[in-house]
């Protein structure tokens, strides 16, 4: 089973046997490798072949045959495994291993009881409340935005934490934006997400960002600052910061985002909870619950936000929901 998951790539599938005659049968097959190559995220891919990686291991130290699609073994793994890792992590490695075995010819039967009730065993001795990224008001925002200072580095994280914050941005959304995705506007700004983690089809969206009512907060301002000092007119709209303030041609890496929110959120004596800690996803968690507070319809959160499920996007709605709809404000004590 080696090599059907290589790095962030995945092995093609080719006619057993057949050569092209053809330069057009031939092309044919390389593009077909090409688009499954883009069938998912490169984060995807990069945690499937290390959950195989792991497997395979596992197979190899216990003297089990890793290249045979056998429910009986992989469930032996995910017991293995089970104290160690979360629920859903053993769920995403049952996906690359049956991944690998499917790109292979093998089918794996996912839902035989040896992998289904294992992991349903596991999740109801072992399983634990998941956590969560905190949901980040707005003037946690401002308390956050205050400690970034006029410097290429300060001016670039405001912007960077203000956009992501307004707009509701995954984070890999965030990295892949260009100045030719801003369109400036009387009332702020328009901006085109080429792709998305929901959008599998590469349909794109545009949201639009208004003016803030403060120039301290206002992520146009912010924004069109960031572009100024770096001297930025087309390509990566947030890029790495070299030594002696050289601005980089490459684009930020979506975890530069953690790493620089983490860092202004420390800066600005902001203290994460176990339960609930700051991560880039809290830019947009707080987005929902912010804009869910302050009365705004579902309807328009969710074209906003690019959520596709209703019950997905309120699952975001946490404080606002918990101080005002709680039954127990409402029994008279």
């Amino acid at each position: 089973m080696k090599n059907f998951l290589s790095g962030a790539r995945t092995r093609p599938i080719k006619p057993q046997g057949v050569r092209p005659k053809t330069a057009t049968a031939a092309i044919a097959l390389a593009k077909s490798q090409a688009y499954q190559d883009a069938a998912d995220a490169e984060s995807t891919l990069k945690a499937y072949a290390s959950d195989l990686a792991h497997f395979e291991a596992w197979c190899k130290k216990h003297g089990f045959p890793a290249a045979e699609p056998d429910p009986a073994i992989v469930g032996a793994y995910l017991a293995a495994a089970g104290e160690g890792y979360a629920p859903a992590t053993l769920r995403r490695r049952v996906a690359a291993i049956a991944r690998a075995f499917g790109m292979a010819g093998h089918p794996l039967d996912t839902k035989h009881p040896a992998i289904r009730e294992t992991l349903r065993g596991i999740a109801r001795r072992h399983g634990a409340r998941p956590r969560r990224a905190a949901a980040l008001t707005a003037a946690e925002i401002r308390m956050i935005c205050a400690v970034c200072d006029q410097s290429l580095p300060g001016v670039r994280d405001r912007a960077l934490i203000l956009l992501g914050f307004a707009g509701a941005f995954r984070r890999s959304e965030l990295v892949a934006l260009d100045v030719e995705h801003i369109v400036w506007t009387r009332e702020g700004m328009t901006i085109l997400i080429e792709r998305s983690k929901t959008d599998k089809a590469g349909e794109g969206a545009e949201i639009a960002i208004p003016s803030g009512s403060s120039p301290e907060t206002c992520p146009v301002t912010a924004l069109k600052a960031w572009l100024q000092k770096a001297k930025i007119a087309s390509g990566p709209l947030f890029r790495k910061i070299g030594k002696g303030g050289r601005v980089a041609a490459r684009r930020l890496s979506a975890d530069a985002v953690r790493s620089i929110l983490l860092a202004r959120a420390k800066q600005a004596g902001f203290k994460s909870k176990w339960q609930e800690p700051v991560s880039p996803h809290s830019l947009r968690a707080g987005f929902v619950t912010t804009a869910y507070g302050n009365g705004v319809p579902d309807e328009e959160i969710m074209r906003h936000t690019r959520h596709k499920s209703l019950a997905t996007m309120r699952s975001y709605v946490r404080r606002s929901k918990l101080s005002t709809s709680s039954p127990a404000g409402k029994i008279g004590l």
